[in-house]
């Protein structure tokens, strides 16, 4: 049984089953022998049966933001043709909405022996563990917050994101023995195996294991792509997360523009809608919003030779999914003066981390940026969220 919140989430959990699919029906390694009853082991009852890699059931925590609900869908459509059972839940459509869901899937996740889940930060996911009893708990990659779980996990810290600065507000002290239980549940124990499956350089933490994420499915699936003569620029939602100004932001990815000769401009799916038609409008870049995650789109091309990417998931995972496809990866590092007011303390060695530990990619020097004049990100009116702009 698996959780997912977000396309990332759903592709890695295909990625997982299919690395599984060949021993999918095998107990798992620290399984104690089932009893014997007149010399043939006991038979699980139907309560134990739990979909395991070969017999995946999906269960989609569905958001509100219209960009990720459309990329979802797609993967969902994905997963069935994989032969996975899926489930749609709108989790998130009222007031009664948590009850109604967790109400509905209390039963199969107490039945569950084995539960993945895509994020553990999520308030949604914890509230989920504190009701499983499963015996393997796996967590597969949700981005580059994979890393900061990992090491807030081996220092046993409150699971906070590592763009956002921690707080004890009203909220966050009643959902405090929730949170402390989900960590707890994501501890292993005798009688409980944690696995981190992922495609990022961490170290496993005490009795945890870190199995590679090497996009095996997906360089199965799809490709080899075809190439361009151009250099496509992966975007980053930076701006929205209030880590990095707008302005140099903009200054930044048109200057990466015309050093590198960049055509193309990946839209990350929470960019806001105003940001992307200045870099559209103003700095002369095709705005390609994906429909499904970037990794196989790039995998089915076409797909420029060089793509750039400021320091995010890609860096990491596009080397995987393009091995052998012959574009090269190339990762800018973000100038601390970039940074906001509101960054936080912890934005500039985190970032710094996910660029220097990147592998297989061509590292840039910061580039130099002065502010271009125009009106502030800032003033923009919130986006409608049923648009959905093509700009190219």
């Amino acid at each position: 049984m698996a959780f997912v919140e977000s396309p990332v989430q759903l592709l890695n959990v295909l990625e997982w089953a299919y690395r599984g699919a060949g021993n999918a029906l095998a107990p798992p390694p620290d399984a104690e022998p089932r009893p014997l009853r007149d010399g043939v082991p006991r038979q699980p009852a139907a309560r134990d049966l739990t979909p395991l890699a070969g017999d995946l059931l999906v269960v989609v925590l569905a958001p509100h933001d219209p960009m990720t609900r459309g990329q979802l869908r797609r993967m969902c459509e994905l997963a069935r043709d994989q032969g996975h059972r899926v489930r749609w839940e709108e989790a998130r459509s009222g007031p009664g909405a948590p009850v109604s869901t967790i109400g509905s899937l209390a039963g199969p996740l107490r039945r569950a022996r084995r539960v993945v889940i895509g994020d553990p930060f999520s308030r949604y996911v914890q509230l989920l563990l504190t009701l499983t009893r499963a015996r393997e708990l796996i967590v597969v990659d949700d981005g580059t917050a994979t890393m900061e779980f990992v090491s807030q996990l081996a220092r046993g810290e409150r699971l906070v994101r590592w763009h956002r600065r921690a707080s004890w507000g009203a909220r966050d002290l009643l959902f405090a023995p929730v949170s402390a239980s989900a960590r707890r549940k994501l501890t292993p124990k005798n009688r409980r195996r944690v696995e981190i499956f992922t495609s990022m350089p961490v170290e496993a933490p005490p009795g945890v294991t870190v199995t590679p994420n090497d996009f095996a499915w997906t360089r199965a699936t799809y490709g080899p792509p075809r190439l361009t003569r151009g250099t496509d620029l992966v975007g980053t939602n930076l701006v929205e997360t209030k880590v990095v100004d707008p302005e140099r932001y903009l200054a930044a990815v048109a200057a990466l523009a015309r050093a590198h000769g960049a055509t193309r401009y990946f839209a990350h799916r929470r960019e806001h809608t105003d940001k992307l038609r200045r870099i559209s409008t103003e700095l002369g870049l095709e705005v390609v919003r994906p429909e499904l995650p970037l990794e196989l789109v790039a995998r089915r091309g076409p797909v420029g030779r060089t793509v750039l990417s400021f320091p995010s998931t890609v860096v990491h995972t596009l080397p995987l999914a393009l091995a052998g496809a012959g574009v090269t990866v190339a990762v800018c590092d973000i100038d601390p003066s970039w940074l906001t007011e509101d960054a936080s303390p912890r934005a500039e060695d985190f970032l710094s981390g996910v660029s220097g530990t990147a592998r297989d990619v061509r590292h840039l020097p910061y580039t130099p940026v002065t502010a271009p004049q125009g009106p502030k990100y800032g003033s923009y009116p919130p986006p409608d969220p049923s648009m959905r702009l093509n700009f190219s």
